[in-house]
């Protein structure tokens, strides 16, 4: 493992992947997946899995391989190197297109949810959500970033 790995790879038993809202390479959730895909690789996800659901609506918006990224990750690129690596790997959209997708992710509400998604979070809100927060929780990615402390 390349020592810079060590590094650049976040502990995520101590602490938490960036906001899936965050922008990275001008998309959403790609900083997160890589935050996780940095830690799996270094040993230091904690509870976190690379390639879980989510992580794949991006890799899958952009045509990207999960075993491609990870290996590429797994050399110890930097952060500037993976948003050169992700630009010539994914598949070409528009700046349009790219924000729209943004967008409709960072905007969708948990009511536009399936059903049973949305009795998922009421519950897992009620078990897991201070009170004052859970009646911020509005969009979907609203749930993440309040349980990682970033909704207050």
């Amino acid at each position: 493992m390349p020592e810079n790995l060590a590094d650049l790879a976040p502990d995520l038993t101590k602490d938490y992947p960036r906001s899936p809202r965050a922008l990275f390479g001008g998309y959403v959730l790609a900083g997160r997946v890589l935050d996780k895909c940095r830690a799996v690789c270094n040993g230091t996800a904690g509870e976190y899995d690379y390639n879980c659901g989510l992580d794949r609506v991006f890799l899958e918006f952009a045509g990207i391989d999960a075993d491609d990224f990870k290996n590429f990750v797994a050399t110890g690129a930097t952060d500037d190197e993976v948003i050169a690596w992700i630009h010539e790997h994914a598949k070409v959209h528009s700046p349009a297109e790219i924000a729209s997708w943004n967008f409709t992710l960072k905007c969708r509400r948990i009511s536009e949810l399936p059903p049973d998604r949305q009795a998922w979070v009421q519950e897992y809100l009620l078990a897991n959500v201070k009170p004052e927060i859970q009646e911020k929780v509005i969009f979907n990615f609203d749930l993440l970033d309040a349980e990682e402390g970033r909704l207050g």
